[in-house]
């Protein structure tokens, strides 16, 4: 074999590398903003960063070592933004960590109980799409908030990510995270702030669960919902774009009890891998399609480095100025987001449940305790279950 013809033994682990970093660095931001707002304190939300990092990584290695597939995984960024657009529950923070192990046994219960997975299916996709997209809608609007609110600070990272999208996508908010990380650090330098070393230091926060209704049905269920019908069904679809068919229900075993694991230290699910999974898959990773699941594995130790990174990365956050990490985070969304909407409107007969759904889950309405991602199911359920009565 010639030195042209020898495959590279660094080109899937560099693949992996690349999978770890674009996923964490451009979602990190959604997952503490969703933390924080169900109740976590700043250390319980660096927990639950970490507790995710490390799950997820040894997911991947697991799936793909064993599979010998580049079967990657992640945590649920749509499962964050929904946390962030329910707030605050009943119960607080423990009624969160309750509603997560929920999910967990959720995920569990498909792989004993295959009719659960094909009830979650059997939402329509315009009604489930059009529930996330009127979630991730008030975390979208950020970016231009924030611009009003604080200019010096988001201008440049939006200016960032706009630069960087037009000549690598793929490093678009990684570069807008890299920007608001130097505007962070140089307001810090200015104000003289000192921080203390302790918090840079990665550690466990574990809290004993409770369980109410309104987590359970306004959290737990549609968490779940949108944890399957974003993440792992697309995850399975991508894959098999790709020549690989990942086992189900391994796949479910896996990141079920990684979310099961994670939940008591604040990790609100991990999945299956979907945009981020072509990173590790595609022929870029590796030509040879019977190797591409070493970049699985780099992608798993990949995770698990930048957990033990959890610490600093939550307490940029805490120390950055107003607007500017949600501005990340709303820009991390944007192609979630119009995604979302496309699905949703696509198909002209079920468009108007889908713009009930939509406008009921961005209204953010909580009856009962219950958040408006429930209700918004609710009615766009019932619409179309009016409109297509008899058809």
């Amino acid at each position: 074999m010639s030195t042209v013809d020898r495959p590279s033994p660094t080109r899937p682990i560099t693949a992996g590398i690349v999978t770890a970093l674009v996923g964490f660095t451009s979602s990190f931001a959604v997952v503490l903003t969703g933390l924080h707002a169900v109740g976590a304190t700043p250390s319980q939300a660096a927990s639950g960063l970490l507790a995710l990092s490390l799950t997820m990584g040894a997911a991947c290695i697991i799936l793909a070592w064993r599979y010998r597939m580049p079967i990657t995984s992640a945590w649920s960024t749509p499962g964050a933004a929904l946390l962030a657009a329910i707030s605050a529950v009943d119960g607080g923070w423990p009624a969160a960590i309750g509603a997560f192990l929920v999910v967990a046994a959720l995920i569990l219960l498909t792989v004993l109980v295959p009719s659960l997975g094909a009830l979650i299916a059997a939402i329509p996709p315009s009604i489930a799409q059009a529930m996330l997209a009127g979630v991730l809608l008030p975390l979208c609007i950020a970016p231009f908030a924030g611009i009003v609110t604080n200019p010096w600070g988001v201008v440049p990272v939006v200016l960032t990510w706009l630069v960087v999208t037009r000549i690598a996508p793929r490093w678009a908010v990684p570069a807008a995270f890299v920007t608001a990380t130097v505007i962070v650090v140089a307001g810090i330098a200015a104000s003289g702030t000192e921080v203390d070393p302790a918090v840079l230091v990665p550690a466990f926060t574990l809290t004993a669960p409770t369980f109410t209704v309104g987590s359970i049905v306004g959290i737990a269920l549609p968490l779940f919902i949108v944890t399957m019908a974003s993440q792992n069904v697309p995850g399975i679809a991508v894959m098999r774009s790709f020549g690989y068919e990942v086992p189900w229900r391994p796949a479910m075993l896996v990141t079920g009890i990684g979310t099961a694991l994670g939940a008591p230290a604040g990790g609100h699910a991990i999945n299956l891998a979907a945009i981020s999974a072509a990173l590790a898959a595609a022929p870029d990773a590796e030509p040879d399609p019977a190797r591409r699941w070493i970049a699985g594995v780099s992608t798993g130790v990949s995770y698990i480095v930048l957990g033990g990174l959890s610490a600093v990365f939550a307490a940029l956050v805490l120390l950055a100025p107003a607007a500017v990490i949600p501005a990340v985070a709303g820009l991390a969304l944007f192609g979630a987001f119009g995604s979302a909407v496309q699905q949703a409107i696509d198909d002209p007969g079920e468009r108007m449940p889908a713009v009930v759904t939509f406008l009921v889950a961005a209204s953010g309405i909580a009856l009962l305790g219950i958040s408006a991602a429930f209700w918004a199911l609710v009615a766009g359920l019932l619409v179309r279950g009016v409109l297509h009565l008899g058809r």
